[in-house]
């Protein structure tokens, strides 16, 4: 059997107990996994002088996969977000959200099986950004003014919102590469092309083109807001939705509520050579260390990597033990449960023991 070595961060609020829930129900498989766990977040910032410190990343680029609990950003406050640095220093330009609904899951919907591609590395979400009143952003203000004949006020924060031919590219290529290899029948293009034309028109345009190299995959585009209500509408009309950073933020929350929260949303952020996998909700500081956070988001992540490393009859194992505990009802946390004050909920550790003794058998 071989081995794999994998970089665990466990991060930071609740980060801790659902990656060691991860790494129990993800080692209960039987794969032969090496951890290399690396502290990040605001908790070594004091030592590093920043979130992220270099052997973090160092330890990611030379093993190639990691799996990541979530990690605090600030509102506010200056320091930007530890993920979106991570996703830029990697360039992990794609970041895969499925949202599947599994029986015994409370939810307005049934059979759902969705999945957001979202580019990672652009949009709004690029970190161009320039303060209210400075003098750098007067002198944008003033150039934007002068060269397209606008009048932004003078008190105005400016972000600035990169599309690139390159960018979407890669990003549609691999979502129709992605589609091909799990047997997915439609792509679709999210977008403003009507109001935001040179940037979302781009986007459209060019996912257009690629959609030609993949005649064996459907493709359609979507209005971002239309695709919001037909999301709530006509969910099973969708498959693969490819959509910029900012709008794929927004509607893979959407999704998320579809299946019953994101306490069972995964995420895998992927390059050409470098993933990295981590749950979708974030760091929930007010319940760290109280045992109560839901870990399965980042048990389906753990899922996502080991289908990505070539252990898919352990990932296939790992999600029918999460199914089979889903269904059952008993070992789940308040929030699975038909009332969220139910006395029986059980915390996270339990949930990865309920878990790993599926796969224990």
């Amino acid at each position: 059997m071989a081995r794999h070595t994998i970089t665990l961060i466990p991060g930071d609020g609740v980060g801790p107990e659902v990656s060691d829930a991860a790494r129990r129900a993800i080692d209960a498989t039987g794969v032969d996994i090496e951890w290399e766990v690396h502290d990040a977040g605001l908790g070594v910032v004091e030592q590093y002088g920043q979130p992220m410190p270099d052997h973090v990343l160092d330890s990611v680029r030379k093993n190639k996969v990691a799996i990541k609990g979530p990690l605090t950003t600030p509102i506010g406050k200056g320091i930007r977000s530890v993920n979106v640095a991570l996703r830029k220093e990697l360039d992990l330009y794609a970041l895969v959200r499925p949202c599947k609904w599994y029986p015994g899951v409370r939810s307005r919907y049934d059979d759902i099986d969705l999945v957001i591609v979202r580019e990672n590395t652009e949009d709004l979400y690029a970190g161009i950004e320039f303060a209210e009143g400075e003098a750098d952003t007067l002198e944008l203000i003033d150039t934007i003014n002068r060269l397209a004949g606008k009048d932004i006020r003078k008190d105005s924060g400016i972000s600035i919102k990169p599309i690139s031919i390159f960018g979407t590219q890669r990003v549609f290529r691999f979502a129709f590469d992605w589609a091909r290899a799990n047997g997915r029948r439609k792509v679709t293009a999210v977008h403003k092309a009507n109001i935001m034309k040179h940037t979302d028109g781009l986007w459209l345009r060019v996912a257009e083109a690629v959609a030609q190299e993949f005649p064996d995959v459907e493709f359609e585009d979507r209005i971002v807001d239309n695709m919001a209500m037909q999301l709530v509408q006509k969910p099973e009309l969708y498959d693969v939705m490819v959509m910029p950073n900012l709008y794929g933020d927004i509607l893979s929350d959407l999704c998320a509520g579809l299946i019953g929260g994101l306490g069972l949303a995964p995420g895998a952020n992927m390059g050409d050579e470098i993933a990295v996998f981590e749950a979708t909700h974030g760091s929930a500081p007010k319940y760290a260390g109280l045992n109560k956070t839901n870990p399965m988001a980042m048990m389906f992540s753990g899922v996502l990597m080991l289908r990505h490393i070539g252990e898919g009859d352990a990932a296939d194992r790992l999600e029918k033990a999460l199914a089979e505990v889903i269904a059952e009802g008993k070992s789940v946390t308040y929030d699975m449960k038909p009332n969220r004050d139910d006395p029986t909920a059980v915390g996270t550790s339990e949930v990865a023991g309920a878990v790993a003794a599926k796969l224990q058998g």
